[in-house]
């Protein structure tokens, strides 16, 4: 009988580095430097996208467009309109610091392509290429009929250069705003493709969205396929969609293959880890979330303070000027033209003040100085997050011992977790 094996689709757009970069999926770096790469294996690789199909690097032939530009490409030919009018209304509406480029969009965590990696089996099983590479398609051309209208499947590639073969699929949700340009947006994109909540008696959130039942509707489509190919799949879905997790999937599966099942222990603490683990990354979303906020803050203080405190001084002196004159004993008509060239010389100052205010505006939002400081931040809320960890690791390392298998899925639990915040 085939042995059963995991059907792996996980799914995401980001991690600690930002926004996922397509150069990892069609080998545009020196794959020298990768230790996990097998360079000998990386010609035998397959790759895919939207306009310019098939390439295969056996073949000699050189491509003509890495997947950096076709998405490049692809944003600016869908959604360049939608840039363009957006920056025409910021202008309009006095903010010119909300302007954005095109290739920010491929930046932004929310409407940057989603990543999903497809996978059958591990290091200690797997299906031929060929399977897998048949599998995916048959995946990708069902995806493409279901979904299409709303979600593009921009590249993908089969990586046989690797110890278990799998594929990275890269794709964009869009939908029309309410000014009928069309640019990246998950939710009504999918609301428009009939996806409801998963529990449509509670609010929409983190753990209830559309998301969720296109994630599960996709899983489904892709076991479906593995059934007809008469594969012995491990209809069990794992959550967490982190890569790290594999590695203590495969310790459990082993374990269970040695010892016959996990403990109920075994199982809490699995349980636990996990929790850990969605911690974590909701840790890593808040210090992102949080160092952008702060930053706008701090910009506003920045930008009511030198409003408030800009030639405080100079316009204190003048209204006492403007004081001294109009107690005198001058004449009214005197009097009258001192205050106008009074209210004439304030308003000059306040003129001043505002190009200087929307210069140090300009400065806040440029992108260079907006992601360094944003960095910064983020980097010092890292620092203390790390420090708690590590202290919740040291007392959970001081807790009564257990059986050493279930102390080891602990670990190995934990270092993942640190790993994933360094």
């Amino acid at each position: 009988m085939q042995k059963q094996m995991r059907a792996t689709r996980h799914n995401g757009r980001s991690g600690v580095h930002g926004t996922y970069d397509p150069k990892h999926n069609d080998r545009e770096f020196n794959v020298k430097n990768s230790d996990h790469i097998k360079e000998t294996l990386t010609d035998q690789n397959v790759y895919w996208d939207c306009y310019q199909g098939y390439y295969f690097p056996s073949s000699g032939k050189e491509r003509q467009y890495s997947f950096s530009d076709v998405e490049k490409s692809y944003y600016l030919e869908h959604y360049g309109d939608h840039v363009f009018a957006q920056n025409q209304r910021n202008e309009e509406a006095r903010h010119r610091e909300r302007n954005r480029k095109t290739e920010d969009l491929l930046k932004n965590k929310k409407t940057c392509p989603e990543e999903t990696l497809l996978q059958l089996g591990n290091i200690d099983g797997t299906v031929p290429p060929g399977v897998l590479a048949q599998i995916s398609a048959e995946y990708f051309e069902e995806f493409e009929k279901l979904f299409g209208s709303h979600i593009h499947i921009l590249d993908w590639a089969l990586h046989l250069d690797e110890t278990t073969p799998h594929i990275h699929e890269r794709h964009v949700f869009d939908a029309r705003n309410e000014y009928g340009e069309l640019c990246p947006m998950q939710d009504k994109a999918l609301e428009e493709l009939g996806f409801e909540l998963p529990d449509p008696t509670k609010e929409k959130g983190r753990y209830n969205n559309r998301k969720m039942s296109f994630d599960a509707e996709c899983r489904r489509m892709f076991l479906e396929i593995c059934k007809k190919h008469r594969l012995n799949i491990d209809m069990e879905p794992i959550y967490g969609g982190k890569s790290y997790l594999e590695k203590a999937d495969y310790i459990a599966q082993k374990l269970r293959d040695e010892n016959g099942k996990l403990t109920t222990e075994n199982e809490q603490l699995r349980s636990e880890k996990d929790d850990l683990v969605m911690k974590i990354s909701d840790v890593e979303q808040l210090m992102d979330n949080m160092a952008a906020d702060a930053y706008e803050k701090a910009c506003e203080v920045v930008t009511d303070t030198v409003r408030a405190e800009t030639q405080k001084a100079d316009l204190r002196l003048i209204d006492d000027y403007e004081n001294r004159v109009l107690k005198s004993n001058s004449s009214p008509e005197v009097k009258r033209i001192a205050a106008k060239i009074f209210a004439g010389i304030k308003d000059l100052f306040a003129r001043a003040a505002e190009k200087i205010l929307g210069s140090i505006r300009r400065t806040l939002a440029d992108p260079a100085v907006k992601e360094k400081n944003i960095s910064a931040i983020r980097e010092k809320s890292r620092e203390s997050v790390l420090a708690k960890l590590t202290h919740f690791r040291k007392e959970v390392d001081s807790a009564p011992k257990v059986h050493d298998t279930t102390k080891h899925i602990r670990k190995e639990g934990e270092r993942s977790c640190v790993r994933s915040m360094q």
